[in-house]
């Protein structure tokens, strides 16, 4: 599924136009990033945990000279499924 067609399911299900529903779409993923740019995590209970994790500085190779190259730490966003997600899937 795609995001368009995340807006066409949220307008049927809620009964809203598409402009509307693609409004809110945008509006939820604004807040979301906003949220993990700050530090802070979300939590939808019965859907999941989005946050930030650090990632750790590490030694790599480069694949084509397979010489040794240093990747710095850096931050990323994960998520956890809560558990009606797993249980919906499973």
């Amino acid at each position: 599924m795609n995001k368009s067609e995340l807006i066409d399911a949220i307008a049927a299900s809620a009964d809203i136009p598409k402009a509307t529903a693609g409004r809110a779409l945008d509006a939820v993923i604004e807040s979301i990033t906003g949220a993990l740019k700050g530090g802070d995590s979300v939590v939808l209970v019965g859907f999941g945990t989005f946050a930030v994790k650090e990632r750790a500085a590490r030694t790599g190779r480069n694949p084509q000279t397979g010489a040794t190259i240093e990747i710095s730490a850096a931050k990323i966003p994960g998520f956890k499924a809560g558990k009606a997600l797993k249980d919906a899937v499973n």
